[in-house]
């Protein structure tokens, strides 16, 4: 392989690594408003009520994210703001499953 077709391919491997991982190590920007409007959703239909533990870990790890935010530890931030997605749309979907009708404000 000539010379200059491997510092050519090097320097498109470095390239394509270095946007992965810069990819990977940006804030969590997205997945914390995800967090954050699936909390509302699970509120809006009587989460706190209904499903109250599944609701509050769900804060407790949105909250743990927005921390973890703060100081640079993104890929934990993103962890939990995923997580604490999930466990909303849980405490969501228990509390509609409940067939209780949601308490209004």
């Amino acid at each position: 392989m000539p010379l200059r077709l491997k510092a050519l391919l090097s320097i498109l491997l470095i390239a394509a690594l270095s946007s992965l991982q810069s990819g990977c190590t940006r804030a969590p920007v997205q997945e914390m408003s995800n967090a954050r409007q699936a909390i509302q959703a699970a509120r809006a239909v009587g989460a706190e009520r209904l499903s109250p533990g599944l609701l509050r870990h769900a804060m407790e790890l949105l909250e743990r994210a927005r921390k973890q935010l703060e100081i640079g530890e993104y890929r934990r931030a993103r962890r939990n703001a995923v997580q604490a997605r999930r466990e909303a749309l849980r405490a969501r979907e228990k509390a509609l499953s409940s067939g209780a009708p949601p308490q209004r404000p």
